[in-house]
């Protein structure tokens, strides 16, 4: 990607709230900015809040590559626009954006967090304890999901949902999922359509799994808090190490009884995390 983005190539964003610090949502894999409108508003009495859709997601343009330099740099395009630094968070797919943007480009950032995710390689088998039981990463199952959906067919969302139950058991992911499944026109004449590029999240799903190497040297000293799920193992104790090396500042908080969409289970609790650590990095110094 060039070094000036293009008008075209600019992220769809809303933001809510008129006053106060900025503070920039980045979703996960199969996300948009809208998932975090809850968390949004209820920060919104003291905050900017800006949720973004990266690209092939949301109402964001599809690119040609998935790339986490690519997203990041969109990224840093919006912040760029504000004049003033931003708290970051990021969850899964979008925390690896927000890690790769810190790194990149710290004077963009207030603080950092991240939100049940490493910056590490995950397997493809997804099994990342010796747990015999655990389940495989379903993300590739997903995708084979919402492609093998016949929406020429589909009349109603009911339909879809129930069409997905045996890949995606979970109400609530599938819930998710659907939020990117929407309807154009009205009547018999409206079709349905995937707001995801599912084309290109399938060829490209083993490059999001890994994570791009930092610059030579590069750390991020600003303050960064880490939100995993106590029943997830997408951070684990041998995580800490590589977290620790890049983001020296590092505080992890681990939700009980919340596992990889930690910010949708237990999303008071988050909330109430979040805002501690705003109100943290936000004092006045002195």
């Amino acid at each position: 990607m060039s070094e000036d983005v293009g008008q075209d190539e600019r992220l769809a964003a809303r933001t809510v709230g008129t006053d106060g610090p900025r503070v920039v949502f980045v979703h996960g894999l199969f996300g948009q900015g809208k998932n975090w409108t809850t968390i949004a508003k209820a920060l919104a009495d003291r905050h900017r809040v800006t949720l973004l859709d990266l690209p092939n997601h949301g109402h964001s343009p599809w690119t040609d590559t998935v790339d986490y330099e690519d997203m990041a740099e969109l990224v840093a395009a919006e912040l760029e626009s504000y004049g003033e630094p931003a708290t970051v968070v990021g969850h899964s797919m979008g925390g690896k954006v927000a890690m790769t943007l810190a790194l990149r480009r710290p004077e963009l950032l207030r603080a950092l967090v991240v939100v049940d995710i490493a910056p590490v390689e995950y397997p493809v088998s997804g099994g990342r304890t010796d747990d015999p039981d655990e389940e495989a990463s379903p993300f590739a199952d997903y995708i084979a999901a919402m492609k093998a959906l016949d929406l020429s067919t589909l009349e109603r969302r009911e339909d879809a949902d129930e069409a997905l139950q045996a890949a995606v058991p979970s109400r609530m992911v599938r819930g998710f999922l659907l939020q990117s499944l929407v309807r154009e026109g009205l009547g018999s004449g409206g079709g349905w359509r995937w707001r995801l590029n599912l084309d290109l999240l399938e060829r490209d799903l083993e490059r999001l799994r890994g994570f791009p190497p930092p610059p030579p040297g590069a750390h991020y000293d600003g303050p960064a808090l880490w939100i995993a799920g106590a029943d997830s193992h997408y951070v684990l104790p041998e995580d800490r190490v590589h977290m620790d090396a890049l983001f020296p500042t590092t505080r992890l908080v681990r939700i009980k009884n919340a596992g990889h969409w930690v910010h949708s289970e237990q999303p008071e609790i988050f909330t109430e995390t979040l805002r501690r650590f705003l109100d943290h990095v936000e004092q006045p110094a002195g």
